[in-house]
């Protein structure tokens, strides 16, 4: 069965945003419009997003935001130097 590949769309998306995503696309061997089209066909393929979506809990927000600040952070020199620490 052959698809005739004309309808379109149009989105704007911040030029960083595009730039950064394009360069991982780029490495994977796919052009933005691959990229959509695996989106979609996915979407129609499972009745719904290929990925969850959700809110963080506040608990989740605090600790990405300290993350992201360096704070708070745990460093290990192996990970059974973090396991062990875990079962602690």
């Amino acid at each position: 069965m052959t698809m005739n590949k004309s309808a379109f769309i149009h989105a704007r998306i911040e030029p960083k945003t595009k730039n950064e995503a394009e360069r991982v696309l780029h490495k994977l061997g796919l052009s933005p419009t691959d990229a959509i089209r695996i989106f979609y066909r996915q979407i129609s393929l499972r009745h719904g997003l290929p990925f969850s979506l959700e809110i963080p809990n506040k608990l989740t927000r605090l600790t990405l935001e300290k993350s992201r600040n360096g704070k708070d952070l745990e460093r290990y020199d192996t990970l059974d130097d973090m396991f062990a620490d875990w079962k602690k």
